[in-house]
């Protein structure tokens, strides 16, 4: 009886413009990521944001990564002001990824943008954004999949996996990730107004 073949990996290719910048920039970026932007010192937050404004990266004012952070195209890559990246966190960023401003990443989330066709037998390789809201907290190991947003104000518990969009001003964990209860900020009824609007308008 003849086995059916599901992927054959000798078939795979990736496309010429899909990484939309030169091989020899991108190896370039591999490099200096993997060298002075990886040895240096925590303190320097500046200088390696400079380094990824030099490889095309929109980020803001008081942003502050860590230098075992990767990115895999800073070109791709567009932050707000005053967020944390953390350390170990993964940006495979084949797409663009926005990250707003006060957002806190801790350490070993793992933002990903790629995926591959599971009923193509050459095992495509397919790439689609990822949008994170200002004031959202991610804590350490979340997922986030491809083509993915979590809204503005909302937390993801520490190990959740995001395979849906997050609402605005929630507090979600699991995996998959789902909404729990609302994130209340006390001294702040503007953002618990938001929060109960965005319940209500989900359930409705």
């Amino acid at each position: 009886m003849k086995r059916a073949v599901y992927q054959d990996l000798s078939l795979f290719s990736v496309p010429n413009d899909f990484r939309t910048r030169g091989k020899a920039l991108t190896q370039l970026w591999w490099i200096v990521q993997g060298t002075i932007f990886k040895w240096s010192p925590q303190f320097m937050y500046g200088f390696r944001v400079w380094l990824l404004r030099c490889f095309g990266a929109k980020i803001g004012a008081g942003v502050l990564i860590r230098p075992s952070a990767r990115v895999t195209y800073p070109w791709n890559l567009c932050v707000g002001n005053r967020s944390w990246i953390g350390d170990d966190t993964v940006i495979y960023n084949l797409a663009e990824v926005k990250i707003g401003s006060d957002v806190a990443i801790a350490h070993s989330v793992y933002l990903c943008t790629g995926r591959h066709d599971v009923e193509s037998i050459a095992f495509d390789i397919q790439a689609e954004g990822i949008e994170i809201g200002d004031e959202v907290w991610l804590a350490n190991d979340v997922f986030v999949a491809a083509g993915k947003r979590v809204g503005r104000g909302c937390v993801v518990g520490a190990r959740s996996t995001v395979l849906h969009d997050m609402p605005e001003g929630m507090i979600c964990f699991g995996s998959p990730c789902v909404p729990v209860r609302l994130r209340t900020i006390k001294g702040s009824g503007v953002r618990r107004t938001t929060a109960v609007e965005t319940l209500e308008n989900a359930g409705s």
